[in-house]
């Protein structure tokens, strides 16, 4: 029998020792596993609903392994968590989150969950979604300008965490007040932002790969149009916007590349002037080194595709005084041969037009001669 906790794909199989091979929220490969080497210290990282994890320390030398469900310290009471890393990488994750291993504060793990301990924590879990649409409604009779977006139960039942978004601050005292007496634990409120609601949440994204939040990213970075713009991605709304309704967090993966792809380009502000007239920057493939031009600024009809050596080369004559006869003096590119850009120049575009003529000749034909075999068969 498999037991489903915490709102996620996290799994309890009662069979297997109790232990939870849950779902991969923030998972920490550990490379490390299989060799033979001595851990230096007893700190073991623990984790909890979703992306929550914390760093215990493990003062009974107890023997654990990932995906032990163990009781941790926690205040008050104690809660359950799983372990999701153990061994020397702890010290590198608390690295990551500026963790001082020399931590007078860090809580104790005290033992693996028993039994009893398992079946409460089942208990807590059923509680969570009853409490949330409940608290829903208790902040709308108060009016309160925000969303309970999670409630999470500790492992003994006696303190639930909701979790709210709003973008203004929020008295909720009295809403405490009446959480307390409606469902007799204590109450903690955490405010959280949409990037991590959408991380505790999950789901998948417009790749069709799980949430970057809810999967691996631990630190949101700040996402701004400039890097769409550096990538040229076209700025439509609907496409930039993640599931939490900001900036898509993928858009910054690839800025510092096309930064210094960008490097060898000019200023494409300049106007390019030849003999037969100005030409303007309309777009760039930065990894091709290939520019688009048109005669015209406000227009993209007819755009030019060159080369990038070919532009610094115009726009060196160009600061020199002098005038290229044509924007393009590349011999090849006049006899038909293809172009950067892929297409084929001198070439009808009417050439399709005159293939589809040709098919319906040929079915008319095949329809004429259909006609003709069937008259002659009625002569007969």
């Amino acid at each position: 029998m498999t037991t489903y906790l915490r709102g996620c794909s996290a799994k309890l199989p009662e069979s297997n020792g109790n232990k939870c091979y849950g779902c991969d929220c923030l998972e920490v490969y550990d490379w490390l596993n299989g060799l033979n080497s001595v851990s230096r210290h007893d700190l073991v990282e623990v984790r909890f609903k979703n992306t929550r994890k914390g760093f215990y320390r493990n003062v009974n030398r107890l023997t654990l392994e990932k995906g032990d469900v163990v009781a941790v310290e926690s205040s008050p009471g104690h809660d359950l968590g799983t372990v999701s890393l153990h061994g020397e990488l702890v010290l590198e994750q608390m690295k990551k989150y500026k963790v001082s291993p020399n931590d007078e504060n860090l809580k104790k793990i005290y033992r693996k969950a028993k039994p009893a301990d398992i079946d409460k924590w089942k208990e807590a879990i059923s509680h969570e979604i009853p409490t949330m649409l409940k608290a829903r409604q208790i902040t709308e009779s108060l009016d309160l300008n925000m969303k309970i977006g999670d409630v999470e139960y500790q492992g003994d039942n006696t303190k639930a965490i909701f979790y709210y978004i709003s973008e203004e601050r929020v008295d909720f005292r009295e809403l405490i007040k009446i959480l307390a007496d409606e469902f007799r634990v204590r109450i903690e409120m955490r405010q959280v932002g949409a990037r991590q609601e959408a991380g505790r949440i999950g789901g998948i994204g417009a790749c069709g790969r799980q949430l970057c939040c809810s999967s691996w990213l631990t630190n949101f970075t700040s996402v701004s149009t400039n890097a769409a713009r550096l990538q040229e991605i076209s700025l439509n709304p609907q496409k930039l916007a993640g599931q939490c309704g900001k900036l898509k967090c993928c858009i910054n993966y690839e800025v510092d590349v096309y930064n210094d792809a960008k490097k060898d380009f000019p200023d494409f502000s300049q106007v390019l002037e030849t003999l037969e007239g100005p030409y303007y920057f309309q777009k760039a493939d930065i990894f091709k080194k290939v520019v688009w031009y048109s005669a015209k600024q406000d227009c993209t009809l007819n755009m030019t595709s060159i080369k990038l050596d070919r532009v610094k080369e115009v726009m060196e004559l160009n600061r020199n005084g002098k005038k290229p006869e044509k924007l393009l003096d590349i011999p090849d590119l006049v006899s038909g041969e293809q172009t950067t850009d892929g297409f084929f120049i001198n070439q009808s575009i009417s050439r399709f037009d005159e293939q589809e003529k040709a098919a319906s000749r040929k079915k008319k034909r095949k329809r004429k001669k259909k006609n003709k075999s069937k008259e002659s068969d009625n002569e007969n």
